[in-house]
């Protein structure tokens, strides 16, 4: 992957003032609870960066990423997953790919998202429509993938990704996730948290853990402001007796690289890819990798020159 630079050294000097991105695993209630609460401010300037996204494409796919890190806690092994969001809505919706080695990446199915009025809050539903989530798990020794599939029912990533786990899989689980502008359109803070009931959690527990999980302040307003994950982790949870696990970073980072995007053209046809090589000889080949926005360039003469060999 090709990481574009983030130039706003304004940006730049607010993020090194923060604290690390990093997510925290975290048990409490005797283990008939786990959660990860995560960190990952310079994550999604990443992701905008790398995706040159607008502020409302940021947030969409911001949030969405932040969901896709939150499952990393979810798998085993070398295990991955890719989280997709089909919607008739303006927004379309986002495919989101997650492994367990700990990198994010995807893009939205619309950018530009069109805007028809001036955008009164950041409540995301208008952009949303009727559709379907769709989480395919790609598990370590399985020949194949394990799908499945919920409508849309909220219109909220964050809640519609909790009804797909209540639904399809038969786990009560929550997501929260927030992400944090200046007046300028900067991302000063983003941030999200997962918390998942184990077998044997009644439903009375259950009931007490979510009131203390919508009790949390805003994610990217507090991590902006150089908030510590421990104070919420140990505040929120404080009557559950809380305890952190493993502590790990998360990424955004993609497999993508110079050689394999070449052996798809020399794949390609070969009058197809003749015919894309002599149009405008002196101008490169561009390809764009639609998972995490890198740009390769490609010496048109030097591809005619392989497909001749």
């Amino acid at each position: 992957m090709i990481k574009a630079e983030i130039k706003d050294a304004e940006l730049i000097e607010h993020l090194n003032g923060l604290h690390k991105d990093e997510m925290s695993i975290f048990v409490m209630a005797d283990g008939l609870f786990r959660g990860a609460f995560f960190h990952g401010s310079r994550f999604v300037n990443q992701m905008r960066a790398n995706h040159n996204l607008g502020i409302l494409e940021t947030m969409v796919l911001g949030q969405a990423y932040l969901c896709g890190a939150l499952m990393i806690p979810t798998m085993k092994g070398r295990d991955r997953l890719t989280f997709r969001y089909d919607t008739c809505g303006p927004a379309a919706g986002f495919v989101v790919n997650a492994d367990s080695t700990g990198t994010v990446n995807g893009c939205l199915l619309q950018d530009p998202i069109p805007v028809y009025k001036p955008l009164e809050s950041w409540d995301l539903a208008p952009f949303f429509g009727d559709g379907t989530i769709t989480v395919t798990r790609f598990l370590e020794g399985n020949t194949e993938p394990v799908s499945g599939v919920v409508e849309i029912l909220h219109r909220n990533i964050a809640q519609d990704l909790a009804y797909y786990y209540l639904q399809s899989e038969q786990i009560h689980t929550a997501f929260n996730t927030s992400i944090q502008f200046d007046k300028s359109g900067r991302v000063i803070g983003a941030g999200g948290m997962f918390i998942q009931a184990m077998p044997g959690a009644d439903d009375e527990l259950i009931e007490r853990v979510e009131h203390a999980f919508k009790a949390a302040p805003s994610y990217g307003q507090w991590f902006s402001e150089k908030g510590d994950m421990d104070d919420v982790i140990y505040g929120l949870f404080r009557e559950f007796e809380p305890s952190v696990a493993l502590q790990r970073d998360i990424r955004f980072d993609c497999h993508c690289n110079e050689e394999i995007f070449r052996n798809h053209l020399l794949n390609l046809d070969k009058k197809e890819i003749t015919e894309i090589c002599t149009e405008k000889p002196e101008e490169p080949v561009e390809v764009i990798c639609h998972n995490c926005g890198s740009v390769y360039h490609f010496d048109k003469a030097a591809l005619l020159a392989q497909i001749k060999g």
